[in-house]
């Protein structure tokens, strides 16, 4: 998900689609998602052939695998490791670190109250420093923050510590105050929230999630199986890792605004039902169908 920003909002620009309907998403993004969703279950390490086998149903083929894991292996979220002769790639301490930290973001995404407060973050950079003031911006768009006015930043109250850590881990802290805020006047905070945010472009890119994964959670209730799971193999992994690759960006550039102060209906209520059921329905069968690919 592309998110470029404005002095006045932060924006969001939908991801295209595949002329099937699917959004279309990167093949390093769903590799990220993998080692995020199951790799850590299989103790952190898988054989590239493994891997190339599993990521064949989501549609990534081998050339695609082997770029993309070379990549992270520059950005130093995976190590090459042999295995009983078996070259394969393992998560580096630095990728726990960072999956760990997404998984709080992603799967405990939280929805703020109007009475929790928020977090303003006003900066300051030296214009012979414009590298730095890019890098903070970019931080604090990846966390959701939105802009009330030059220099000054604000999201929910729940993202002060994590935008502490995450400004401190850059280096950023000495140019940048952190203050807790309640909304005290004047005007309506609906049209503030409205001004801070691009509400429509939130809208969209749920929208765009319902149109591509409510389906396919409707046509996996409807398909059944024993006891009502779904069973295990290369459909349910497929579709549950391109639902948590479409999914994990959004937590980030949503940052869980107060629903009294957005759109009714609000589509990320709907998205985020959908998407945890799917998570819920095809989590298991998933990952037995990698746990048998990679002892076959």
């Amino acid at each position: 998900m592309d998110v470029t920003e404005s002095s006045e909002q932060t924006h969001v620009s939908p991801e295209g689609g595949d002329g099937d309907g699917r959004v279309s998403r990167r093949p390093r993004s769903l590799i990220v998602s993998f080692f995020g969703t199951y790799a850590r279950d299989l103790g952190g390490w898988i054989g590239v052939a493994d891997l190339i086998a599993l990521m064949a149903g989501p549609g990534v083929d081998a050339p695609s695998v082997r770029s993309a894991v070379s990549r992270l292996k520059r950005r130093g979220l995976l190590v090459s490791e042999r295995i009983g002769g078996v070259a394969g790639y393992r998560l580096s301490e630095e990728g726990h670190r960072v999956l760990a930290e997404g998984d709080q973001r992603i799967f405990g995404h939280r929805v703020a109250r109007t009475d929790d407060g928020w977090v303003l973050v006003v900066f300051s950079v030296p214009e012979s420093q414009r590298d730095r003031r890019h890098a903070l911006r970019t931080a604090l768009t990846r966390l959701g923050f939105g802009t009330t006015a030059a220099g000054v930043w604000i999201a929910p109250a729940h993202l002060t510590d994590q935008a502490r850590r995450v400004l401190r881990g850059l280096g950023l802290e000495g140019y940048v105050d952190l203050f807790h805020a309640d909304h005290l006047g004047f005007g309506d905070p609906t049209e503030a929230v409205a001004r801070w945010w691009d509400l429509p472009a939130l809208q969209e890119m749920y929208r765009r999630f319902l149109t591509e994964h409510e389906p396919v959670l409707e046509a996996w209730r409807r398909r059944g199986g024993r006891a009502g799971t779904p069973e295990p193999g290369p459909a349910a992994f497929a579709d549950h890792l391109r639902a948590v690759d479409a999914w994990r960006r959004m937590p980030y550039l949503d940052p869980g605004l107060p629903p009294e102060l957005l759109p009714d209906p609000w589509a990320g209520s709907r998205a985020a039902r959908v998407f945890f059921d799917l998570h819920t329905l095809l989590r298991a069968p998933a990952l037995e169908h990698v746990r048998a690919t990679v002892r076959g």
